[in-house]
């Protein structure tokens, strides 16, 4: 059985939504359900029928969804009492979804039958068995969870192995090994897992959690000891500190184990599928997850970089393409000349004079960054850089004077208001407008200015705006660094302004910012400003 297939088990839907802060709607769910099949995922735990109306719902709605080849599964738990079994609300929930496959969770650790059930060793034996042969009779597959399993069989090896019997005798179909407290260690998961396999013939499965941040590893000690089913959440979202993120485990198994899965995996989509699903749940996603997160293969050391650029595998463990994601070069004062033609290269910028142009932006850039710039979060304001000095672009406007006024009524409510002379091809504009405080006057007073010469600025999207204060010890004459990110349709980009004055440096970013995107609609000609207007 230790050259079977694994079978990848997702319960995002179920066991990830009691992870804090996240709250599915029955169309979110339907609709990560449909990204999960497409990825290849075998399968899906659609939620709780017994414990809430949206899980009941979901299971309903589920059932016109065509799915390519992933299974819904309904989860529950054992009966609650060993009377009228047959007439259990949970268990009539379960099999009211009208799924295929079921798992059900019972208790496989002493502590929680004698001072959680109040029940006899015997009894809680019943429970499994009984509950498994119900649904077992009732020709659905049952996949057992033994909750608590590793914490369990630690404290009575006896206990714990009696409650697998039990639900083997009850018809079983497969084992899920639960280390729900995620305490446990990858070599006493190890140990314990093999013993369960050699022990019994169904399939063994793992089914970790992060409280001690061994998830990853636990499961992946599980499959070395011949589990064949893993369970775990797409992103690790979970209860307290999550369950195993499938987004770590599946290119483990994948690439560095080698191991088969059952049906096949669009694996180049797992950093998009992972990005969804971040969206979905209105979550900010882990910038640092391996794999997948953004910086996972973002090179900032000049020495990095310089080797990245002979062979990537000095300091890459895979090909980031592998699974979605791509190699990054960081831009700050710990550059050196490779980083700097690293970018220029992947923004297909040339130099006259390359090595003398490199050398001085290198210079620039670590002067910029000691007075509290970020290039490394304003992709934009560096590029705007890079494309000056090589002469592919100059600034489409230019702002002459801005003023900012504010004042407040008697009532404390706040009234901003601002004025300013933008300077564009030799024409002056000179305007006002006011705004939901200094920075949101600022802004809409430069839109306007800049609408006659440029209309197409007017869906340009601010969507976040940063400060930091630099240098607190200060005070009052503190540097501050302003970060904006802007978007136009799906596309985004960031800029940054740095100065003592917050409005001084609201405007360097959205000054940058518009800029930006007056040079990406012309595509980097030199200075196309007339034909902006003119279009």
């Amino acid at each position: 059985m230790k050259n079977s297939k694994i079978e990848l088990f997702d319960t995002t839907l179920r066991d990830g939504t009691q992870g804090e802060g996240v709250n599915l709607s029955v169309e979110d769910k339907i609709r990560l359900a449909k990204r999960l099949d497409s990825f290849g995922i075998n399968i899906i735990e659609g939620g709780w029928p017994g414990s809430n109306p949206r899980d009941k719902e979901f299971f309903k709605k589920i059932r016109s969804v065509r799915l390519n080849q992933a299974e819904i599964c309904a989860f529950g738990s054992t009966a609650r009492k060993l009377e009228n079994i047959e007439k259990d609300p949970n268990l009539l929930a379960l099999l009211e979804t009208e799924v295929d496959t079921i798992t059900i969770f019972g208790k496989t650790w002493q502590l929680h039958s004698k001072q959680g059930l109040g029940i006899s060793d015997l009894d809680n034996a019943k429970l499994i068995e009984q509950s498994v042969a119900f649904l077992s009779k009732n020709g659905v597959r049952v996949i057992f969870d033994a909750e608590h399993f590793f914490d369990g069989y630690e404290q009575s090896q006896s206990f714990s192995l009696d409650m697998l019997d039990a639900a083997i005798n009850g018809g079983a179909d497969t084992l899920v090994l639960c280390d729900t407290n995620g305490g446990s260690l990858p070599n006493f998961i190890y140990d314990a897992t093999s013993k369960i396999v050699d022990r019994f013939s169904v399939p063994i499965g793992i089914h970790s959690h992060n409280d001690s941040g061994l998830a990853g590893a636990n499961t992946l000690m599980a499959v070395s000891a011949g589990a064949l089913h893993v369970q775990g959440t797409i992103n690790g979202v979970g209860e307290r500190c999550g369950n195993v993120s499938l987004a770590t485990v599946i290119p483990n198994l994948v690439l560095k184990m080698k191991a088969q899965t059952k049906t096949e995996l669009k694996l180049s989509e797992l950093s998009s599928l992972v990005k969804f699903t971040y969206d979905i749940m209105n979550m900010h996603p882990d910038t640092q997850a391996p794999f997948i997160g953004k910086s996972a293969f973002a090179h900032k050391g000049g020495i990095h970089v310089s080797a990245v650029m002979k062979d990537s595998n000095m300091y890459e463990h895979i090909e980031p393409e592998l699974v979605g994601n791509k190699q990054r070069v960081l831009v700050s004062d710990l550059s050196g000349k490779s980083n700097i033609s690293f970018k220029a290269n992947e923004l297909d910028i040339r130099f006259k004079d390359s090595k003398e142009i490199t050398g001085k932006l290198v210079s620039k850039v670590k002067e910029l960054e000691f007075e509290g710039y970020q290039f490394e979060a304003a992709d934009a304001s560096l590029e705007l850089i890079l494309r000056e000095l090589s002469g592919e672009y100059k600034p489409y406007f230019k702002v002459l004077d801005s003023k900012v006024h504010i004042s407040y009524d008697e009532n404390h409510n706040e009234n901003a208001d601002a004025t300013l002379k933008v300077l564009v091809n030799g024409d002056i504009e000179h305007t006002a407008s006011d705004g939901d405080g200094p920075v949101d006057a600022l802004n809409n007073a430069l839109r306007k200015a800049l609408s006659r010469f440029f209309p197409e600025l007017k869906d340009v999207r601010l969507t976040d705006y940063k400060v930091r204060v630099l240098n607190e010890q200060e005070g009052t004459g503190a540097k501050v660094r302003v970060l904006i990110e802007s978007a136009h349709q799906d596309e985004s980009w960031s800029t940054i302004g740095v100065s003592k004055n917050i409005i001084e440096a609201s405007r360097q970013a959205l000054t940058d910012s518009f800029n930006y995107r007056l040079a990406k609609l012309s595509k980097w000609g030199k200075n196309k400003t007339e034909e902006l207007i003119l279009s």
